[in-house]
């Protein structure tokens, strides 16, 4: 129990470093960036904000690969079909709290689907709150 713990905060680590570095990178650039309209910024803000978050459900995905696969830590059951699109699926409705039912972690890997939502959630916030300043930035002064 105590490696899912580890695990867990480790992707939660990594998920929260990516965010902030492109969240962080989109603020210093995009003031810069005369090539496009004041009004498009925004829309590239919202570009890079959703690379960022497949990133972490690609992380999470891959994670959840690794952890049933290679170390045998939990499962799935329910429409669960053993290929990446199927773990890349599960992490996308697990970080959006979607929560569909139709497949669901089983043993160890329950934790870290928790924590993959509320991860998830967290981002989400995050990234509204960055919106906000942007378009407060650039449609602001139009």
């Amino acid at each position: 129990m105590s490696l899912m713990i580890v695990l867990t905060l480790l992707l939660v680590t990594v998920s929260t470093f990516i965010h902030y570095e492109v969240l962080r990178r989109l603020n210093d650039t995009l003031p810069r960036v005369a090539v496009v309209p004041r009004q498009t910024k925004v829309l590239l803000a919202m570009a890079g904000a959703m690379v960022s978050h497949a990133c972490h459900v690609a992380l999470f995905g891959f994670a959840y690969l690794l952890l049933r696969d290679q170390m045998g830590l939990g499962g799935f059951g329910g429409q669960f079909r053993d290929v990446i699109s199927t773990y890349i699926y599960f992490s996308m409705e697990t970080y959006t709290t979607i929560g569909f039912g139709d497949i669901y972690p089983l043993g160890p890997l329950r934790m870290v689907a928790g924590v993959e939502a509320l991860t998830g959630l967290l981002m989400i916030s995050w990234t509204a709150s960055f919106t906000y300043l942007e378009m407060s930035r650039y449609w602001g002064r139009c």
